[in-house]
């Protein structure tokens, strides 16, 4: 004899299946717990496919009306958390239907007339995705406009480039906030364009081959807001592209988050002091009173892991699999609902921590003339002026590298005659480029890091973002 939760699943089924599953065939099989937050896409969807039904005269408009009334229904006990939820129904699909014959009775089994749970799950989860992808690129926007006001307000510091975490060049820290701001523009593009992609609809496709009932996929493609239905049913019900690229946008965008986080970890540091994080975003040691640890920067430093780790999941799902649908694909939404949700909060929390840094102008600007930052412009006076072949200009420089390391001092404090010593062509103008101020603001070539082009730069992306 079988209990009230297993008539109900063998119901849903069909008469195929006489008793009852196992307790663990339906533990592993059940995907309630995690795809009941598709509840309102699955609901639009099916609103949307019972209005098209009733319009192509499959079944009443009576029925329709009891259908759409009654989904809002439930939708309002899910939003209200009275919802209840039932593993032997499987999945939010089952769930919703159930609760709907509940309300409106007979014409609940109607709605499910020419589709399939493969193209449901499919049209659901590709709503959702899609509204994360909208999502992400609003969080991203908000972390742009944070990056913009610190590089607005220092848009002339000087502070060290680095190439290896080593001194390179000074450059601006307006220009070193802006680097983040394009990199962050690419992740933007890659979601908007992962979107328009993504934006056919699966619905009507059914099992996999389409449907005998004469319904029109065009008109619930607009009716959710896709461009278009998918132009093959099996394509329709298999692909799991649309979630694969959200997770790479998502994978690319963590990875850039990470380094800035890195960035900020070091920066904060004890050894740079380039800036000072809010306490809002800092925690103490519970034995070092005079601990003050950038735990936000190194906790988004660690979630690329996650992230990462769900794309690489769901390639590893979806490699070996024939068309059209397969079960594995239940494997899907876990990996992309925590990687989402993982993105948000990184993004939210990156946002803050820009927004409350304080940078360190004077500290900035003593490790932008350490280092021998402005050798490289040393090199290129010396093909300017006495006009010296790079190669050799480049040898000259080093020497008087190694010349002002032996004395302890930086390059603008070696004397002319020093100077001179290595160089016959040196003379007194040199000394107008060795300066780090000097030195970025000849960096005027287009991307450079001379206060006009970051400004410039500032005002460019200012008015994209508003």
């Amino acid at each position: 004899m079988t209990d009230a939760s297993t008539q109900d699943s063998n119901q849903m089924w069909g008469g195929r299946f006489s008793s009852g599953v196992d307790a663990i065939m339906e533990a592993i099989n059940a995907s309630i717990d995690f795809d009941k937050r598709l509840a309102a896409q699955d609901i639009e969807g099916s609103r949307a496919h019972a209005a098209m039904l009733a319009a192509q005269g499959i079944i009443s408009d009576s029925d329709a009306t009891a259908i759409r009334e009654g989904l809002l229904t439930v939708l309002s006990e899910i939003e209200g958390g009275n919802f209840p939820f039932s593993k032997a129904l499987e999945d939010i699909h089952m769930n919703v239907e159930s609760r709907l014959g509940a309300f409106v009775g007979e014409p609940a089994g109607r709605l499910h007339t020419a589709r399939s749970r493969n193209d449901q799950v499919a049209t659901d989860f590709r709503l959702w995705v899609r509204g994360q992808c909208d999502a992400a690129v609003r969080g991203i926007e908000a972390l742009q406009k944070a990056l913009l006001t610190q590089a607005e307000a220092g848009a002339d510091w000087v502070m060290p480039g680095f190439t290896h975490l080593q001194t390179a060049q000074p450059v601006t820290w307006g220009h070193h906030m802006m680097a983040y701001v394009e990199m962050l523009a690419r992740d933007a593009g890659r979601f908007r364009d992962a979107r328009t992609r993504m934006n056919e609809s699966p619905l009507g496709a059914a099992a996999l081959a389409g449907t005998s009932f004469p319904i029109d996929r065009f008109a619930t493609a607009a009716a959710l807001g896709f461009d278009r239905p998918m132009a093959n049913s099996l394509d329709a019900v298999s692909d799991r592209d649309f979630a694969l690229e959200f997770l790479s946008a998502a994978s690319i965008c963590a990875m850039h988050l990470s380094r800035l986080a890195e960035e900020l970890v070091i920066w904060s540091s004890a050894q740079f002091r380039f800036v000072t994080l809010s306490d809002a975003f800092s925690t103490g040691s519970s034995i070092m009173p005079q601990k003050k640890n950038p735990d936000a920067a190194e906790l988004i430093r660690g979630k690329i892991g996650r992230v990462l780790g769900a794309m690489i999941g769901l390639f590893t799902v979806m490699k070996g699999l024939p068309l059209a649908y397969s079960k594995d694909m239940q494997e899907d939404k876990e990996q992309v609902f925590d990687a989402a949700d993982t993105l948000a909060l990184s993004l939210a929390a990156m946002t803050g921590m820009v927004a409350d840094m304080v940078a360190n102008r004077a500290v900035l600007e003593t490790a932008a003339s350490a280092g021998f930052s402005t050798a490289t412009d040393l090199a290129d006076w010396l093909v300017r002026e006495p006009g010296l072949p790079f190669r050799e200009a480049h040898h000259v420089t080093g020497m008087l590298v190694a010349a002002a390391e032996a004395r302890g001092v930086d390059l603008p404090e070696l004397t002319l005659e020093e100077m001179r010593a290595v160089h016959s062509g040196i003379d007194a103008r040199v000394f107008d480029v060795l300066g780090v101020y000097n030195s970025v603001a000849s960096r005027t070539s287009y991307g450079g890091t001379a206060p006009d082009r970051v400004r410039a730069q500032i005002a460019r992306w200012k008015e994209i973002l508003e």
